[in-house]
């Protein structure tokens, strides 16, 4: 199975962790397959008795007095058997007259903004309702959390829903919204569940919390509802086990005409692998677990509010109202704020993203819209925290969530998966000293990310690519100066230099990541920078990238041009080939070139005859003659072809690139760097002789003046003529002590 996996898929993913209580989970699938072949009578009392002891056990954990308990796989599928049991219940012909019966007022479900997606279709789609009965509440916008049910909003709602003849049925809340982990005011909204006739049922992951001894006012509200939801499974790290909803309902028919209860043995099975679980946990267990996931979260958030770059969400402080005169109405509101987000304090669910407004306190203000599109860049580079977070600290469980108002955020939800990923304390604390390291990396790629830009727009050859999902510096894409191609060649070629960069920055030895973006991003065939550090070189970069780009237009260019040069060299030497030998008839005469007369023409008065050879200058394009080249025994120098020019991407081995002066290490490799330039130019502006050697001869332009390594010194050639001890002594000069570059023999 792993085998399988493709390789870029992120290599923090792990299995479960099941321990001794997931086996006995697993165990009660098996074990009630091997029940399921009793005989009736003896099958239908043992379930009874588990089903019931199930349903007592968690009735009395989580302080639901008086339910009863449906077990489902779906988490959805207990909400839907509710809505029929609401529906059988306001409408009394609805089991044998069906959907005629809603004509008469239409059914109405709310549910908050913040609620499951796709929840209230899928109700609607399953329950043959039209999407007109579903009505979604928006949230808080002025005070308190706004990720909670605005109740005023709501009562408005249906009001008017009742005005017009429809039939408000039932209400969705949430102890723990899927996002942020809010809980809605679920006292209020039970009262005005009860003005109105309305079925509550809640869901969330806060309904965890009510096994502990001390729990938050507002969760406490949810034992008046009349149905809720539990997912133990990933509370408890129980693996295939059911969810489960608790409601209350005195009628038995309607709860088995809705498939709230069931009259076959076999069903009621489900809660079998549930049993086995709580009977192995005991009450303790299970408390502990659940407080054991609360503290985690209460640890963290207590580490996080010292961070000055991370805003929680939900978190009201004083100091955030506007001060007014007097200081009472302050007071007041402060008061008011800090009662309405009680529950976010105590809520087992962390949320938290970088912010760039805190983190430029220090610098004397924010820079709260200080460029275009500023939310989209820190969505993107909260998004790379986060699945940073989760590489390096992967037992902590970690994931992304989309916010309405906040954006991309950072979620931490324990009672989630501290249970299955077996999360600790220490974890926690790993979790804060890697967001401590990574912080300072987000606020200087944000700072140096308008400074990039800058620089790519000095560049002519350089165009910057707007990606605003791209959590780096950004994006480059080098432009040729090819103006006579027409579109589809020049995107060809535009593609094909832009790669072969890429490709050589890749292999330079620098901090950076240069890759092609995101997968399935916009921009193409250009070049996506990572994130940055505090002593990067942001103009050194961009040079770099130029010069680089330049290097391998040139080349390019030299190839294509290589082939009609050639061509053209052949040609001239073949008009030279004729031409020697039309001269070489004429100089000969005409016997010698018959081939019996002629050898014994040569044999009696032998004709000494020139040799015209030619040599062909690839660099130069030009036919030369090799003259010079047999009386001198070496070949001569011609014009030095024109170099490339010295990016600074040309360092000393174990020198990292792109650091500014002053960092670590940076000060002895530029000095190192300006003196082999100095060098190079001075041996530029001073050619070395050429000396007569046996070996295979190569041309003056082919040889490189190097520093030889301490471990095999050479010593210098002897001395011609004054200019070489001229060139000599200026080296010396310029060399440190104790260090010699001598000059390689031309024939080297």
């Amino acid at each position: 199975m792993h085998d399988d996996e493709e390789e870029d898929k992120p290599s923090h993913r792990r299995m479960q962790n099941v321990g001794e209580q997931g086996h006995m989970a697993l165990l009660g699938h098996s074990l009630a397959a091997y029940i399921s072949v009793l005989d009736r009578e003896r099958l239908r009392k043992l379930i009874t008795r588990i089903a019931s002891d199930t349903t007592l056990w968690l009735c009395r954990l989580f302080r639901y007095e008086s339910g009863s308990a449906y077990y489902h796989e779906d988490d959805r599928e207990g909400l839907l058997k509710v809505c029929r049991l609401v529906l059988n219940t306001r409408y009394e012909d609805y089991s044998t007259e069906g959907y005629t019966v809603l004509n008469s007022r239409q059914p109405v479900i709310y549910q908050s903004a913040t609620c499951r997606p796709g929840l209230g279709q899928h109700l609607c789609s399953q329950l043959g309702l039209p999407l007109s009965s579903l009505c979604t509440v928006p949230c808080n916008t002025m005070f308190g959390s706004q990720h909670q049910m605005d109740i005023a909003l709501l009562d408005k709602l249906i009001r008017e829903d009742v005005e017009t003849g429809k039939l408000p049925l039932l209400l969705i809340a949430n102890a723990g919204t899927p996002g942020a982990g809010h809980t809605d005011k679920l006292g209020r909204l039970k009262e005005l569940c009860e003005q109105y006739g309305m079925w509550l049922h809640i869901e969330g992951v806060n309904l965890a919390t009510l096994a502990l001894w001390e729990v938050s006012s507002p969760v406490t509200a949810a034992t008046r509802s009349d149905s809720m939801t539990l997912t133990l499974g990933p509370w408890l790290g129980l693996p295939a086990v059911p969810a489960v909803t608790l409601y209350r309902h005195e009628d038995p028919a309607l709860s088995l005409a809705a498939g709230l209860t069931s009259s076959q043995p076999v069903e009621k099975l489900r809660a079998l692998p549930l049993w086995l679980s709580l009977q192995y946990l005991g009450h303790d267990g299970i408390v502990e677990k659940i407080r054991h996931a609360v503290e985690l979260s209460q640890q963290l958030l207590e580490k996080l509010k010292t961070l000055a770059s991370i805003k929680t969400s939900g978190v009201v402080s004083l100091s955030r109202i506007p001060p007014i005169s007097g200081g009472s109405l302050r007071d007041l509101l402060g008061s008011l704020i800090l009662s309405i987000v009680e529950d976010e304090l105590n809520s087992p669910v962390v949320v938290f993203r970088f912010s760039q407004e805190t983190s430029a306190e220090s610098s004397g203000g924010s820079v709260e819209g200080y460029f275009a599109g500023e939310r989209e860049v820190l969505d993107s580079l909260n998004r790379w925290l986060c699945e940073r977070l989760a590489q390096l600290v992967p037992s902590s469980g970690v994931d992304i969530v989309e916010l309405e108002d906040e954006g991309t955020c950072v979620r931490f939800t324990p009672l989630m998966t501290a249970a299955a990923l077996g999360t600790q304390r220490c974890d926690v604390d790993l979790l804060v000293e890697r967001l401590i390291e990574l912080i300072p990396v987000l606020n200087c790629t944000l700072r140096l990310r308008l400074d990039f830009r800058e620089e790519v727009y000095r560049h002519s050859a350089l165009s910057y690519i707007e990606d605003l999902n791209w959590p780096g510096l950004g994006a480059v894409r080098y432009e040729p100066r090819i103006e006579e191609l027409n579109d589809s060649k020049r995107k060809l070629e535009v593609e094909k230099i832009n790669s072969e960069l890429l490709v050589k920055l890749q292999e330079l030895d620098a901090d950076l990541i240069f890759s092609t973006g995101l997968e399935f991003g916009p921009e193409k065939d250009c070049i996506f920078i990572g994130m940055a550090t505090e002593d990067l070189d942001v103009a050194e970069l961009v040079d770099t990238i130029a010069a680089l780009g330049r290097d391998i237009e040139e080349n390019g260019r030299l190839l294509e041009n290589m082939t009609e040069v050639v061509r053209k060299g052949i040609q001239e030497a073949e008009l030279q080939l004729q031409k020697d030998n039309q001269d070489k008839l004429m100089e000969e005469g005409v016997l010698r070139q018959i081939p019996l007369v002629g050898s014994v023409l040569n044999w009696f008065s032998p004709f000494q005859s020139t040799v015209k050879g030619r040599t062909f200058n690839l660099a130069a394009g030009s036919l030369d003659s090799t003259e010079p080249t047999y009386s001198m025994k070496a070949q001569t120098g011609g014009l030095a072809s024109p170099e490339t020019p010295t990016s600074s991407a040309k360092r000393l081995p174990g020198q990292r690139l792109f650091r500014r002066d002053g960092a670590g290490g940076s000060d002895s490799h530029s000095e190192t760097s300006s003196v082999g330039q100095a060098e190079d130019l001075s041996r530029e502006r001073f050619p070395q002789p050429t000396t007569p050697t046996p070996p295979s001869p190569v041309p003056d332009e082919a040889v490189s003046v190097v520093p030889e390594s301490p471990e095999t010194p050479q010593r210098p050639p002897t001395q011609e003529n004054g200019e070489v001890g001229t060139q000599e002594g200026e080296e010396e000069e310029r060399e440190p002590v104790g260090q010699e570059a001598p000059v390689e023999e031309t024939g080297r």
